[in-house]
């Protein structure tokens, strides 16, 4: 079984502005809101590619029931906790004539040790040694800083593979607990290790040095448009861009992980983890808002996919 982790979900408010303009009166021209975070956007995605997980995380008020709801009627099975105050709504801003992309998120609720503690023992009653647990996205105000270091070393102490995406001091203290795999982006691994990462080699080299020294065992660090590099202990592979219509880049990643845990799940060689992610990742871009791509879009896009070992 997948299991995501959601600490800081969000309902996702995704509003079309042809030239925006600061400053001044904008008109929304088109409207969409989905059940969002990272990790409720994996399971979305596993759903899609005929996987199943638990979306788990912490809620809260009408607006965490609304996400509730929503996942439910998507068939999700969950394992959320509700806690007093209202979960987030993330403004997402789309700009069809300068294609651009702003995001405005809220903070969302406030939590303590306890509820997340609560939270983590259920769920390490459910995990074993067969499941995989990706962990996602920003934390709630109240959440001790070593958070995903403590979350990564319980799962990984029950014998299950933690997928970490996560960035800034968050990767920082996930690392030290050693998940199974990470997926920063280049920008990500560039501020980790304080020098600007520009070529494939360099990004490659950067990742081998971080695996070996936390005993991680895979290592995707996406590039956007440019593509992706996917380094194992034994190889490196870098798959290019797939290009195609941009609906919204918003959850591309997080379509990213989705496939990596299916991936890992069902066996599949590198090579292909590397096209049937690729190719969700850019199915995904095709799509507005937060919405999953449908299956039948990804499989078009697999033989799309260029890849080299490097």
């Amino acid at each position: 079984m997948i299991y995501t982790v959601t600490l800081n979900p969000a309902l996702d408010k995704t509003v079309e502005i042809p030239s925006l303009t600061v400053d001044a009166v904008n008109r929304i021209t088109s409207v969409r809101t989905d059940p969002g975070g990272k990790g409720i956007n994996v399971s979305k995605v596993i759903s899609k590619l005929g996987g199943k997980s638990i979306a788990a995380g912490i809620l809260g008020g009408d607006t965490g029931r609304a996400i509730l709801s929503a996942l439910e009627e998507m068939g999700l099975t969950t394992c959320f906790h509700f806690v007093e105050g209202e979960t987030r709504t993330n403004m997402k801003i789309i700009d069809p004539e300068a294609h651009t992309n702003t995001d405005i998120n809220e903070p969302g609720v406030t939590v303590s040790e306890e509820i997340l503690g609560e939270l983590l023992t259920e769920l390490l009653r459910k995990v074993t040694e067969k499941d995989i647990v990706v962990i996602s996205g920003s934390m709630p105000k109240g959440s001790p800083q070593d958070t995903y270091y403590t979350w990564t070393k319980a799962f990984r102490e029950k014998g299950a593979k933690v997928i970490l995406d996560a960035d800034g001091e968050l990767l920082k203290a996930g690392l030290k607990a050693s998940p199974y795999l990470i997926k920063p982006n280049n920008h990500e691994l560039s501020a980790l290790t304080g020098k600007t990462l520009e070529t494939p080699k360099e990004l490659e080299e950067t990742a081998r040095s971080l695996m070996k020294e936390y005993g991680i065992q895979k290592t995707v660090v996406s590039m956007g448009s440019a593509g992706a590099l996917y380094v194992t202990a034994d190889e490196t592979i870098y798959a290019e861009g797939i290009k195609v219509p941009v609906g919204s880049t918003v959850g591309a990643g997080d379509s990213v992980v989705a496939a990596l845990a299916v991936a890992e799940e069902s066996g599949m060689s590198l090579e292909e983890t590397v096209c049937l992610s690729t190719a969700t990742g850019a199915a995904n871009v095709m799509c507005s808002g937060t919405q999953a791509a449908e299956y039948e879009v990804i499989e078009k896009l697999i033989p799309k996919v260029v890849y080299h070992r490097i």
